[in-house]
């Protein structure tokens, strides 16, 4: 179905212009809907930068639109169907689940970057059934599976567009179709990434493998990655200035937003920590969607972490946190979150580190404790933004103390997934998520104000502050003193969007 034409600002409906110049390059035509092979092969990658609000999403989905109406398959990291010389393809990537999330419930099909590096080899019995939902195959007749089944996965895979869904719909474990993982070998087409801003150099020479022609989304006021090189900046500042389409104008959906509001202020460079705290205090009067708060709610850290800029706050909240929902010091209680800190496999399990990561375990991942699994040293997980969110993985959990340099282990793995407790995370972790309310702890904050530390020629508090104050999709909690709330209930779990079925995943010694 065509969709209605956007109204973009000029500098939008410049970088469009620009963008679609260089797919006609790429033997894609926007304007004419006409797909040729590629012309030689040259290589090419452009960036959109802008901050919060300039309307970089708008403009990556009337991108993705387009490029869906002129005929190009949109390969969504679950399968791919038989290579065809005359087929282009695009990919919309994200470095993190939460990112692809945000992404797909606007109506955009975004994967993460693991999803497109590694594909799933597929069961041939079921590539039949693959190969009839994305329209490549007849309707199949497997062993096993009935015709109500089957109808049940073709009616997912008209809403979701997701293969793997699909046949969990028709009552198929993972395990059932999926027989392991590569890395890619054929190249891409198009490759549009969001939250640019976290990639490292390694990931865009992994990226520009795979994809000829490039096109990045990402904001200069975020803190660069922390394995960037060289000056500390992002993979987009490499670029020469013409491939660097900035996006200056605040889209008019963000125009009666104060939590974007503030984040454009800080970039007045007379700006002060006070005075942007007045800001804050200003805009809580005015504002629902702005708090000025005495307090932690212990209820939001369960799903929303606390925002901080210091290791020591940060492990004294998540200590509080367990405290005051009387958590054991030698296991987790169902419900508490966790952040994948890495898998910790050895290089002859590198298949089974591939099958982890492609599930959604990859480092930043924020997952949620659901209860012990059926082995010793095994977790049962909810992986927030994850297609496929429900998984068992051995588990290596680690809590930190106040005052103490060895973390606490309740139970361990041999070997698997790495985890810390993420009641509260710093600020760079906390990059490319966003969530509905946002606590941030403004004495850390002043701490680094008072500091009086730059990075890429910016005072660190107001990078910090940026990033913190931009996780927020509808409410900021800007909060002021070291107090933490009483629950109002116990942790719970029934809220987490469930699968179709349990997807089995265990990384085995």
């Amino acid at each position: 179905m065509t969709q209605p034409a956007p109204v973009y600002s000029d500098d939008q409906a410049e970088a469009y212009d620009r963008i679609a110049e260089m797919l006609r390059g790429a033997g894609v035509d926007l304007d004419e809907g006409l797909l040729t092979p590629p012309n030689g092969d040259k290589s090419a990658v452009l960036a959109v930068i802008g901050k919060a609000g300039s309307g970089k999403t708008l403009l990556l989905a009337s991108l993705f639109h387009a490029l869906e109406e002129a005929g190009v398959n949109v390969v969504s990291g679950d399968w791919e169907g038989k290579p065809r010389p005359d087929r282009r393809t695009l990919a919309i990537l994200a470095p993190t689940n939460k990112a692809a999330s945000v992404l797909r419930m606007r109506g955009v099909p975004a994967t993460t970057i693991h999803r497109i590096l590694y594909t799933p080899v597929y069961d041939p019995e079921y590539e039949r059934i693959a190969d009839w939902l994305t329209g490549e195959g007849e309707r199949p007749q497997v062993e096993g599976l009935t015709d109500a089944a089957l109808d049940r996965a073709l009616a997912f895979f008209q809403t979701t567009r997701s293969v793997p869904g699909a046949l969990a719909a028709a009552g198929l474990r993972g395990s059932d179709f999926i027989t392991g993982w590569k890395r890619r070998e054929a190249p891409l087409d198009i490759g549009m990434v969001d939250e640019a801003s976290m990639l490292d150099a390694r990931q865009l020479d992994d990226l520009k493998e795979i994809f000829p022609t490039l096109i990045l989304f990402g904001d200069p006021a975020q803190l660069p990655p922390v394995k960037s090189e060289g000056n500390g900046g992002m993979v987009f500042e490499s670029l020469p200035a013409p491939a660097r389409l900035e996006l200056h104008r605040i889209h008019r959906q963000a125009a009666d937003n104060p939590i974007l509001d503030l984040a454009h202020a800080l970039g007045d460079p007379d700006l002060g920590f006070e005075d942007f705290e007045r800001l804050i205090e200003d805009a809580a009067r005015r504002d629902e969607r702005v708090r000025w708060a005495q307090r932690v709610e212990v209820d939001l850290m369960a799903r929303s972490p606390v925002l901080v800029w210091r290791n020591a706050t940060r492990i004294r909240l998540i200590h509080a946190f367990r405290a005051v929902h009387g958590a054991p010091e030698d296991a987790l209680l169902p419900g508490e979150p966790l952040i994948c800190d890495g898998i910790e496999l050895p290089l002859k399990h590198r298949d089974k580190r591939r099958d982890l990561e492609a599930r959604g375990l990859i480092k930043g991942a924020q997952v949620v404790y659901l209860g012990p699994g059926k082995k010793p040293g095994f977790s049962r997980l909810h992986v927030m933004g994850a297609e496929e969110p429900r998984l068992s993985a051995a588990s290596i959990v680690k809590i930190e103390k106040p005052d103490e340099e060895e973390p606490f282990i309740p139970f361990a793995a041999r070997m698997g997934a790495t985890f810390l407790h993420a009641a509260a995370v710093t600020i760079h972790k906390a990059q490319g998520s966003q969530w509905p309310d946002v606590q941030v702890f403004a004495p850390d904050l002043y701490a680094a104000a008072r500091m009086g530390r730059t990075e890429a020629g910016q005072p660190l508090w107001k990078r910090l502050a940026y990033v913190a104050v931009t996780r927020a999709e509808t409410r900021l909690h800007w909060v002021v003193r070291n107090r933490l709330s009483k629950p109002t209930g116990p942790l719970r779990v029934d809220d987490l969007q469930v699968a179709p079925t349990e997807l089995k995943l265990e990384a085995q010694a």
